[in-house]
Formats: C-alpha cells, sequence, structure tokens
C-alpha cells in the first residue's frame, strides 16, 4: 500500500477534535495490523500511519445504535419506493446506459429493468451514494461497536484489500454509513466477491461508473442463481378454506407451484407446477394481498434479507419498464 502522504502534524483548533479521534492508538489497532501483515503483507508501519488519519465518527455510532423503526406494512413501503420521481429517473438511466444494460442482459441474464430498479432503490440512480469515508465508517464499527464488530472488522479487511487491488488511496473511497458503496452498495467484501470491471478500463468502479455498477449488480444476481427470462413474483388468487399454515414471513422457497395450488393458490399468472416457491401475504392500499414468490425472488431478497424489498424492486422495475416501452 502507497505510503499515506497526509500530515496530521500542526493540526488547527478547528480540526484538533477529529485529530484525536484517529485509530493510531487504539487497544485493538495493533492486533489487526499484525492481522493485516500476516495474511496479506501489509506493511506495519504503512498501515499505523494510515490509521492515523482514520477518524472516529460518533454519528455513525449513533446511527446504528437508534432503535428501529417501525414495520412498515407494504402500502407504506410502496409509498417510499414505487414514485413518479424513481420511475422517471429509471426511465432516464436506462435510456442512457441502454448499451450497457443490454449487454449485461446477454452476458448474465438479468433484465434491464431488474438492474435499473435495484440501483434505483439503493442510490436512487447515484444520487445518493454516501458522503462517510469508507474506512472512518468501517474502523468506528469494527473497533467501536461490539454488537457487530467482527463483521465490519472483516469488512474493513476486505476493504484494505481491494483498495490495493485496485490502486485506490484507502481515504479517497465514500459509502454509506455502514461502508457499502457505490451506485448498487456494495459491502467490501461483496464487491471482491461479485463487482466487475464491466467496461474494461482496468479499474472497477462502482462509485462513479455506471457501466461497471450495471455489470456488477448483474454479476451478483446471476452468481445467486437468477433465472434468465423467468417470472419473479406472481399475485395469486385464494379459495375460501386457503390453508394459512402455508403462508411464510420468511425467504425460503418450502413448497411447489402445484402444492401451493392444492393448498388454495391459485397464481394469476401461469407458472409451471413443478417450480419452487413460497407464498406470503402482504397489506397493501386495499387490503391483504396474496404472493406466490419464485426463483427469482429469492434471488432478489439475498441483496436485501426483506420480501417487502424484493416486491419493491419488482414493482419498481414492471413501472419502468412499461414507462420505458
Amino acid at each position: 500500500m502507497k505510503t499515506i502522504l497526509r500530515t496530521i502534524c500542526g493540526c488547527s483548533l478547528l480540526w484538533a477534535g477529529a485529530c484525536l479521534a484517529d485509530y493510531s492508538g487504539h487497544s485493538e489497532l495493533q492486533g489487526f495490523v499484525d492481522k493485516m501483515h500476516k495474511e496479506h503483507a501489509f506493511d506495519k508501519q504503512a498501515l499505523t500511519r494510515l490509521f492515523a488519519e482514520v477518524e472516529r465518527k460518533d454519528r455513525i455510532l449513533e446511527a446504528i445504535a437508534r432503535p428501529a423503526e417501525k414495520v412498515l406494512t407494504w402500502a407504506e413501503y410502496q409509498d417510499i419506493f414505487i414514485q413518479d420521481r424513481r420511475i422517471d429517473g429509471g426511465v432516464q438511466f436506462w435510456r442512457e446506459n441502454q448499451a450497457d444494460l443490454q449487454r449485461a442482459y446477454e452476458t448474465y441474464g438479468v433484465a434491464p429493468e431488474v438492474i435499473v430498479s435495484i440501483i434505483g432503490v439503493e442510490t436512487r440512480y447515484g444520487e445518493n451514494t454516501g458522503s462517510y469515508r469508507v474506512i472512518d465508517a468501517l474502523a468506528t464499527l469494527g473497533f467501536d461497536y461490539p454488537p457487530r464488530s467482527s463483521f465490519f472488522r472483516k469488512e474493513l479487511e476486505h476493504f484494505l484489500v481491494l483498495a490495493r487491488e485496485q490502486k485506490r488511496d484507502p481515504l479517497s473511497l465514500k459509502g454509506s454509513y455502514a461502508g457499502a458503496m457505490g451506485y448498487g452498495q456494495f459491502m467490501p467484501s461483496s464487491y471482491r466477491a461479485y463487482a466487475v470491471d464491466f467496461d474494461g478500463d482496468g479499474f472497477t468502479d462502482i462509485w462513479s461508473n455506471p457501466a461497471d455498477a450495471i455489470g456488477s449488480v448483474a454479476n451478483y444476481l446471476a452468481r445467486h442463481g437468477w433465472q434468465k427470462d423467468q417470472p419473479v413474483v406472481s399475485r395469486a388468487r385464494i379459495d375460501n378454506e386457503y390453508d394459512r399454515n402455508v403462508l411464510t414471513a420468511g425467504l425460503k422457497l418450502d413448497h411447489k407451484v402445484t402444492s401451493l395450488k392444492k393448498a388454495g393458490f391459485s397464481p394469476v399468472e401461469k407458472l409451471g407446477d413443478s417450480k419452487d416457491a413460497m407464498a406470503f401475504k402482504l397489506e397493501g392500499k386495499q387490503g391483504a394481498e396474496f404472493w406466490i414468490g419464485l426463483k427469482n425472488f429469492e434471488v432478489i431478497t439475498r441483496y436485501n434479507r426483506s420480501q417487502l424489498y424484493a416486491m419493491a424492486v419488482y414493482q419498481l422495475a414492471e413501472r419502468i419498464r412499461q414507462a420505458h416501452d
């Protein structure tokens, strides 16, 4: 890793608080530095100099410790993500990146509208990718947030390795308060596993290059089992005596379409009887809605482990596709 050139000497009073909040003297830093040296051949002195410029961010600790928001209904979730502004933005993003989206479809089998929708849900098409330095976020959570310190310290490890692999200054890359990065909000481990240099310029840039972001999102979904040109989910009609026991709040495909039909769930769309499926119920704007989720629905939940998230991505994708067409 290249030597960090910035100096921390002679700080003005304005920056004194930030300088005093660095991680050079943290009790657990040396163990982390030793690990990075042993497992990844990082230079110990260079890492120590780097962490002298890494700042603890109390706002991040406050944000992650804040009580979770109330559980949203599907109707409330729709109001957040299925908006005209986000649909219009998706159409514009599609038109501006038509060739890359088509190539991603041909390469990975993921429909353009699904890629566009995920980027729209995550960052409004790159409009809001996060303002924290990734290294500050991951160090703060890795060293000073005990409930999940092991997870975030591992992500910090991945981040330093990816910065070296991509020849980037680790102090320059920004993301969310949890360390998620770029158009598609990849954590560092996901970046290293799934991000691709889709335009072939030698740098996998998910921060400012929509081509790489498009290819990376498509690759992520494909690697998790996306089925090309297959349905995601279908609305279901229910019999008067449908079996409530098959409804799930989980994410596993525990049934076959044929068994759900026998349990009183009739898909509105034509689905193959042998397909793996799940049945779930959502509280929509007009009352209860019953749905049958398929493999591609489950794949979307690998991006965010939530039925509501997957439904938002699906419905936003459909609205964007209709508006684009």
